[in-house]
């Protein structure tokens, strides 16, 4: 029963690092832009649902309501003010950039909100659990894995059944094609990074309830969002989650096996994956 017990709180936590990964795969693929600050982004927007619960008063949860809307429209601005002005045939200039981005945050939060580790308080949710057949379950977990499966969905069906999805998929496919037939490619980039980055404050409200956090673990979020992607095959949101859910299960297992072990089995069973599956295993079929 442990070892199903570990097998299931890894699947739980792999919720958790899909929708640290959910944005980072609909960037790759729209743009094909690797995001190097998405970790940071991650860490901004709990730090802004730290700021609208201490002002405001209210839950965490609630807090989304303002700090998906803001991290929306911060999106917006930077992919069209910076972000578009490095894309293109070479890879270079966007990670060079976005390095920077990574930088600048992480500076900037250190500054106003100093290295002091911070949690967001979300009361009782916190340690609320139900048992479900023989196993105790907390309740944070368990929504956050909803909300991740809520948000995948969520993004699959605009991608495949809105015109906006339509917008996305034409321009990243041709994006010269997409410009002759009256797509601005510049705003729809724009939007892509919007939807990203409201993506990214849920994660990152979903990270400030459930763990402390502090302007310097942004790079350790990005790993398991990239591992996540890689693994479910770049580009494809369902397989974000299922890379999401295995990386969660590769960590809680390691760490059931030798407690020191818990982050090393999530980077050998990714490099393992990657060796045998380059592409991911579910990687994204065009068309």
């Amino acid at each position: 029963m442990e070892w199903v017990n570990a097998v299931v709180q890894g699947t739980l936590l792999g919720g958790l690092y899909a929708l640290f990964a959910a944005g980072l795969s609909l960037i790759f693929g729209v743009m094909r832009l690797v995001n190097i600050a998405h970790g940071d982004m991650i860490v901004l927007g709990a730090y802004l649902g730290l700021s609208v619960t201490a002002i405001l008063g209210i839950h965490p949860l609630m807090a989304l309501i303002i700090v998906v809307p803001c991290m929306a429209v911060i999106g917006y601005v930077l992919q069209r003010s910076i972000l578009n002005q490095t894309l293109g045939g070479d890879l270079l200039p966007p990670l060079l950039v976005t390095f920077g981005l990574s930088v600048i945050l992480q500076n900037a939060l250190l500054e106003i909100y100093t290295a002091d580790p911070q949690k967001m308080n979300a009361g009782s949710l916190e340690t609320a659990s139900v048992s479900v057949g023989g196993l105790s379950l907390g309740v944070l977990p368990l929504l956050t894995f909803a909300i991740a499966v809520a948000v995948i969905a969520a993004l699959q069906w605009t991608f495949y059944r809105t015109a906006l999805g339509r917008a996305f998929r034409a321009t990243s496919d041709n994006q010269e094609i997409a410009q002759l037939m009256g797509l601005n490619r510049r705003h729809i980039f724009g939007l892509a990074m919007a939807l990203a980055l409201g993506v990214t404050a849920i994660a990152g409200i979903m990270l400030g309830i459930r763990t402390s956090f502090d302007p310097s673990i942004g790079g350790g979020r990005l790993i398991f969002g990239f591992e996540a992607v890689i693994i479910g095959g770049l580009g494809n949101l369902w397989g974000t989650l299922a890379g999401g859910v295995i990386l969660g299960v590769a960590q809680t297992v390691g760490a059931k096996i030798d407690p020191g072990w818990q982050l090393l089995a999530g980077h050998l069973v990714f490099l393992a994956i990657l060796a045998v599956r380059p592409n991911g295993l579910f990687p994204r079929i065009s068309g």
